[in-house]
């Protein structure tokens, strides 16, 4: 597997020497995880934080009621975490399922810390990432209680098209907090 996605990855987020990224990289391994394969399940301690080079990632939640709530997907040039988990070493609230056969870049706790020991410009990038994610989250939230759900699935299906196209409309439903029921009416309507 190359590391060239990752390599592309870290260079739009920071300033960074070619050896400094060749060090980050030998320190992630390739992994496959084949269709509906988890990589994280509710109530393990997740091991890893993950690069997809290719394929589609759900990250979601089950409710004591059986639900499955859907925070987000992850498709090639994505990160994939748990950092409550992977920083804390506690029991994860999260499920990080393969939607289709997937390659990815896995990274442990250990390798992770030792970079921020090694490479400094390690510590800038997951704060530059970080930031981002925040950012993202946080105008996701604004949406969610701002939107209707129609113009949420509209934002959802024009901004993320390669992802709309790999995932089913329950999926889709459970990511924008409504049922499936509902999601085929606003179908219907559009």
């Amino acid at each position: 597997m190359s590391y060239d996605l990752l390599k592309e990855n870290i260079k739009n987020n920071i300033q960074i020497s070619t050896e400094d990224l060749d060090t980050i990289c030998n320190h992630f391994n390739p992994t496959v995880i084949k269709k509906k394969d988890f990589l994280l399940t509710q109530g393990s301690i997740y091991k890893y934080e993950g690069f997809v080079l290719e394929g589609c990632f759900r990250i979601f939640t089950i409710d004591k009621k059986g639900n499955e709530n859907t925070l987000y997907f992850a498709t090639k040039d994505w990160w994939l975490m748990d950092i409550d988990s992977f920083m804390n070493q506690v029991p994860s609230s999260l499920n990080i399922q393969a939607l289709e056969d997937s390659k990815v870049l896995l990274i442990d706790r250990t390798d992770k810390l030792k970079l921020y020991e090694s490479v400094p410009a390690v510590e800038k990038l997951f704060r530059v990432m970080s930031q981002k994610a925040l950012v993202a989250w946080q105008r996701r939230l604004i949406r969610n209680h701002t939107h209707t759900a129609k113009e949420r699935y509209h934002y959802f299906a024009n901004t993320y098209p390669n992802i709309v196209s790999k995932i089913t409309d329950k999926q889709i439903a459970s990511y924008l907090g409504i049922t499936h029921e509902f999601l085929s009416k606003i179908k219907k309507q559009s």
